[in-house]
């Protein structure tokens, strides 16, 4: 398997300002190898893109913190990312990929070491087995840490994965918005089986990311604007948003991190839209014991 690069080598600086304390809450490292090795399950093999490379363009961009989710490439051995939240004096907090057998001292480790949440994946090009019944238990293992749950579907096995979702007890985030067809609009029957969800609890949030992902029409992604928009207005206090940098799987449509930025005035144009969606929201998810409000 070659290695392979997904992420802009020379990303555009924004035109839009992120406020003071913003918080790019979906992000990833790749090793560095050397030190960290990928997983023998992994569907790909990509370049280091390691935590000096992580600061450097949350730097560049505008942000103050990052949330770094554990890739899949890296599968249940989190150590990479327990390394980049580690040197990143107290600016980065994470969501971990655990085995379902991991012990209660593994898990109070991982709480120590910044980890706030757990990330359960059904991308079947990504994982070959994801089990519902011990994710579950999984889930009420982390209650007492006062983790959360985050969840990566497409959005054709929405309604298969309802009972499960329904069955989570922790507060649960959905990774880009269980991957609508944006083409279809905000009214499409993505979207509203997508918002029947958001409806059927308070405690279910979602990142309003990844319109490299989502626009097949490519960039300024103005079906991603179109269909997001409305979601983060009716959601204000439950919607995240993150780069999703190094971009995993990427390598033939390597989208701007600048330009990304700069789709956030498109879907939250407002300055408290943007404020809840980069600073509030992100804070007191992971960092609830420093946030005031």
């Amino acid at each position: 398997m070659s290695r392979i690069t997904s992420w802009h080598a020379d990303p555009s600086v924004p035109h839009f300002s992120p406020p003071p304390g913003a918080v790019d809450a979906h992000c990833h490292v790749f090793g560095p190898m050397a030190d960290f090795p990928f997983s023998a399950k992994a569907k790909y093999l990509p370049e280091d893109a390691g935590p000096e490379m992580l600061f450097a363009l949350r730097d560049r961009l505008g942000f103050s913190r990052n949330v770094i989710v554990q890739a899949s490439c890296h599968g249940t051995d989190n150590a990479a990312t327990l390394n980049a939240i580690a040197k990143s004096d107290g600016k980065a907090r994470g969501v971990a990929v655990v085995d379902p057998a991991i012990s209660d001292a593994e898990l109070e480790a991982l709480h120590a070491g910044g980890i706030r949440g757990v990330r359960f994946n059904f991308l079947k090009r990504l994982v070959d087995d994801a089990p519902k019944d011990k994710f579950l238990e999984v889930a009420r293992r982390i209650q007492p840490l006062g983790w959360h749950v985050v969840v990566y579907f497409e959005a054709d096995i929405l309604a298969e994965l309802r009972p499960f979702l329904d069955a989570i007890p922790t507060l649960l985030v959905i990774d880009h918005m269980g991957r609508p067809d944006v083409a279809q609009g905000a009214h499409g029957s993505d979207m509203q089986a997508f918002r029947a969800l958001l409806d059927s609890r308070d405690d279910i949030w979602t990142k309003v990311t990844c319109p490299d992902r989502l626009d097949a029409k490519g960039p300024p992604w103005d079906d991603f604007a179109a269909a997001v928009a409305p979601l983060v207005a009716d959601y204000p206090d439950r919607v995240l948003w993150g780069t999703d940098w190094p971009h995993p799987n990427m390598q033939d449509a390597i989208p701007d991190d600048g330009a990304l930025v700069d789709m956030i005035p498109r879907i939250a144009p407002t300055s408290e839209l943007q404020h809840k969606l980069l600073v509030a929201n992100p804070m007191r998810l992971y960092w609830p014991e420093t946030w005031s409000g």
